[in-house]
C-alpha cells in the first residue's frame, strides 16, 4: 500500500494528497538520471498515489512554466489527465489544457513543453512503469 494511503471497510483506499510526500526521484530510480537532474533543477516533482490498489498505479505531478519533457516512452499504457495549466505536445503541436486527458499506448514516444502556467496532472497506469528516452 502507498505511504499515507487510507483504507476503509468498504474496500476503498483513499490517497489524501497533502499527506503524501514528494518522491525522492534518485532513490526511486525509475527514470533516467538526466531527467531526474533536470526536474530537480527546475522544480518538477511528483507524488506516488495508488501502488497496485485495485490494479492501479498513479501519480500526481507538478511542473513549472516552460518545463520541457523530452521525447520518451513507458512500458505500460497510461491515462494522462491535466488538472491545471497545460502543455504543447512535441511533434504535432497539439495543445492540451486543464481538464483534458490523453490515452497513451505503451511504447509510444511523446514529449511536451508546459505552458505559461506550468502544469499539474495525474497519470494512471495498470502497472508500475519504467521510463525510456
Amino acid at each position: 500500500m502507498s505511504t499515507n494511503a487510507e483504507s476503509t471497510q468498504t474496500g476503498a483506499t483513499f490517497f489524501p494528497i497533502d499527506a503524501i510526500a514528494w518522491v525522492d526521484e534518485r532513490r526511486l530510480g525509475d527514470a533516467p538520471l538526466e531527467l531526474i537532474e533536470e526536474g530537480e533543477r527546475l522544480g518538477a516533482r511528483r507524488k506516488l498515489l495508488a501502488a497496485g490498489e485495485c490494479g492501479f498505479h498513479s501519480q500526481y505531478s507538478v511542473m513549472p512554466a516552460g518545463y520541457e519533457v523530452p521525447p520518451h516512452s513507458h512500458n505500460h499504457d497510461e491515462l494522462f489527465i491535466v488538472l491545471s495549466g497545460g502543455c504543447t505536445m512535441h511533434g504535432d503541436g497539439h495543445k492540451v489544457n486543464a481538464h483534458d486527458s490523453i490515452a497513451i499506448s505503451a511504447g509510444s514516444r511523446y514529449g511536451f513543453t508546459c505552458g505559461p502556467e506550468g502544469m499539474t496532472f495525474v497519470v494512471v497506469r495498470r502497472d508500475r512503469a519504467q521510463t525510456s528516452l
